[in-house]
């Protein structure tokens, strides 16, 4: 077994297609691209994937089978960066992540941190998915991201702030002149959905909604806040999205509380316990200060 097995596997398992995954993440031929997979599975000794006419599907074994192979190919890619940089030890460099739009909160006081004690240390700063930044976290591309507490990857997870849902709507809409919002008044209303980046906060809306017995079939699932809030605009959709947008908002859409108590999601900063960095070990002895200063209160 090779690691480009597994790497097919999990284009493959990723994408649920034979071909897309072919075509678009790993440029070669459908018909090499299944022999690779079929070359697997023998050596594996199980079926890993249902084959059908609308895709691909994972077996029971091939669920087990890609949790495995992720975190094996994340130890690999975490591994070849460790010694890239052993290699250059002259130039002390950290790789931080955001989710997008917390770097707006959270970057300054960061590099305030980093620079403080390392007035010469390279930052590199990068804006993403949560799972995106998890991946990169658990592949030693990045030293810490800002993001959720994305599940299947094999991290530290510390949360940092509980962040309020509200809902945004059209600046004109409606429900604009009300001081809050209900659960049933969002029923009827176009509403956009959080797709596969963003699992944890659909997970969040869920649950809320659930719990408030009110059942909305999304009428789109996107993950960019930029094309949610486009999608608002252009739509008179409505959504429920962490407060944090808020500091993203064009002057075509406004942003209200729910009434009542509102649903939160967690910020957390990640990083891998494997990682040996001692400039990782300085930021996180630091985290509480800043916190603090973010927040302007104690953590």
């Amino acid at each position: 077994m090779e690691l480009r097995h597994l790497r097919y596997f999990l284009a493959v398992a990723e994408t649920g297609s034979l071909t897309v995954a072919a075509e678009r993440r790993l440029h070669t031929s459908q018909p090499s691209l299944s022999r690779q997979i079929k070359d697997l599975e023998d050596q594996v000794g199980v079926a890993l994937l249902l084959r059908s006419a609308r895709g691909v599907a994972l077996t029971e074994a091939g669920k087990v089978f890609f949790d495995h192979a992720r975190m094996v190919l994340s130890q690999i890619d975490a591994g070849i960066e460790a010694a890239r940089r052993a290699a250059q030890p002259a130039k002390q460099r950290f790789a931080l992540g955001f989710l997008t739009g917390q770097e707006m909160i959270w970057l300054p006081e960061a590099m305030h941190a980093l620079h403080a004690e390392l007035p010469n240390l390279d930052v590199t700063v990068s804006s993403d998915y949560s799972p995106d930044l998890a991946d990169a976290v658990a592949r030693g591309k990045l030293d810490l991201a800002f993001l959720r507490a994305e599940p299947g990857y094999d991290l530290v997870y510390r949360p940092i702030k509980q962040e309020p849902l509200v809902v945004l709507m059209p600046s004109d809409h409606r429900l604009a002149s009300r001081d809050a919002i209900r659960a049933s008044d969002l029923v009827g209303e176009p509403f956009i959905g959080l797709g596969r980046k963003a699992t944890v906060l659909a997970g969040v809306i869920k649950t809320y909604l659930d719990a408030q017995g009110v059942e909305i079939v999304p009428e789109q699932l996107v993950d960019n806040p930029a094309m949610v809030m486009s999608l608002v605009a252009s739509t008179r959709g409505v959504t429920l999205i962490p407060a944090y947008v808020q500091n993203l908002m064009p002057w075509s859409v406004v942003s209200r509380p729910l009434a009542g108590k509102a649903p939160t999601i967690d910020l957390a900063v990640g990083y891998s316990r494997t990682n040996p960095s001692p400039i990782l070990k300085m930021f996180l002895a630091q985290l509480d200060a800043l916190i603090e200063r973010v927040s302007g209160a104690p953590p």
